[in-house]
């Protein structure tokens, strides 16, 4: 089976973290024996719409941009034609790729990830007729598959994406401290943790429009380093303000780590209040800091958390279920019925 995807983020090189899950998805669709091909910003011109720190805080940043979203999606539709030649199905990363799909004729899956279901929320009425013309819609969690159905979606289906599972973990560090990894913008809650862990001891990998905030942040890391920053930490944040799926929440879990997280989006599918981690209110920077307190002063709550949460892992978002259940999705939409 040969299959094109389409995603507005992918790593250009060893060292790009830029939708490097759509790059994982990828090498194990790969490793089950399908022809995959991608198109993405890094092979079209995309005038500087994409990448930097995402397409979304890119356009806020400079609204001028804007007036080039035509001229973006030309190219985009342009580069998917091309590639498009001998494909059976086009499996569509987020919902601006949707578009550029559409123009290859070719049967469509579109995978939803969360900021391009809150753009179809407010433009509606260009977005419903992709869904509806999409032979398959793939969503990371349950919230997201109910807003896909209600923008007028038929076949959805909700596929965890996989993570990687060490075969051990080792003891964090002490005295313990807690990690934060991902963007510094303000749909990640950042804002809302730079004031709940005032005074207690974080690390933050990560970088964006807010590190400002945290003076100690490292940046972005190379994937084959971030395990030891999750192996390190005691207790791993998610503060998002929302968060359609939540892959930091899953890795940690995976690395055995309590998880402290919003309750938004897809992170409830993950984690279970007070039994794989500890689930809080959205911007409450109290209800964060008292969680993360907790945390901290009792050791004993966090390895009985971590463990529970490295069972669910392991039982739930293993790789091997995910490319199978992506298999199947991108075979159905190719002969439906």
């Amino acid at each position: 089976m040969r299959v094109l995807v389409l995603t507005t983020s992918y790593p250009r090189d060893a060292g790009d973290v830029a939708g490097r899950f759509v790059q994982d998805a990828v090498e194990h669709l790969r490793a089950e024996g399908v022809e995959v091909a991608v198109v993405s910003p890094a092979s079209f011109r995309h005038f500087g719409i994409a990448y930097g720190d995402g397409i979304a805080n890119n356009l806020r940043a400079a609204p001028w941009r804007l007036l080039l979203l035509p001229l973006f999606f030309l190219s985009f539709a342009r580069a998917a034609r091309r590639a498009a030649g001998g494909a059976d199905v086009v499996h569509a990363h987020w919902l601006p790729s949707a578009v550029a799909g559409l123009a290859t004729r070719r049967p469509l899956v579109v995978q939803l990830w969360g900021t391009d279901v809150e753009l179809a929320k407010r433009l509606p009425w260009l977005f419903r007729p992709v869904l509806r013309r999409a032979r398959v819609v793939v969503c990371a969690s349950r919230a997201l598959a109910a807003d896909a159905r209600a923008l007028g979606a038929g076949d959805v289906r909700v596929i965890a994406s996989g993570v990687d599972i060490p075969a051990a973990v080792g003891e964090p560090d002490e005295p313990p401290h807690v990690l934060y990894v991902g963007r510094l913008s303000e749909e990640k809650g950042v804002r809302e943790l730079a004031e709940a862990a005032a005074g207690l001891p974080l690390a933050v990998v990560g970088d964006g429009p807010l590190r400002h905030l945290f003076p100690q942040a490292v940046g972005f890391v190379p994937r084959d380093e971030l395990g030891a920053y999750y192996e390190r930490a005691a207790v791993v944040v998610v503060p998002s303000r929302r968060e359609g799926y939540g892959v930091v929440a899953r890795e940690a879990m995976a690395h055995g780590r309590a998880v402290v997280a919003t309750r938004v989006g897809g992170l409830p599918d993950a984690i279970e209040d007070g039994v794989t981690g500890l689930l809080v209110p959205p911007c409450e920077v109290g209800a964060l800091r008292a969680a993360l307190e907790r945390l901290l002063g009792d050791a004993e709550l966090r390895a009985r958390l971590g463990s529970a949460a490295r069972e669910r892992a392991r039982a739930a978002f293993s790789w091997d279920a995910a490319a199978a259940a992506t298999l199947a999705a991108d075979r159905d939409a190719h002969t439906p019925g």
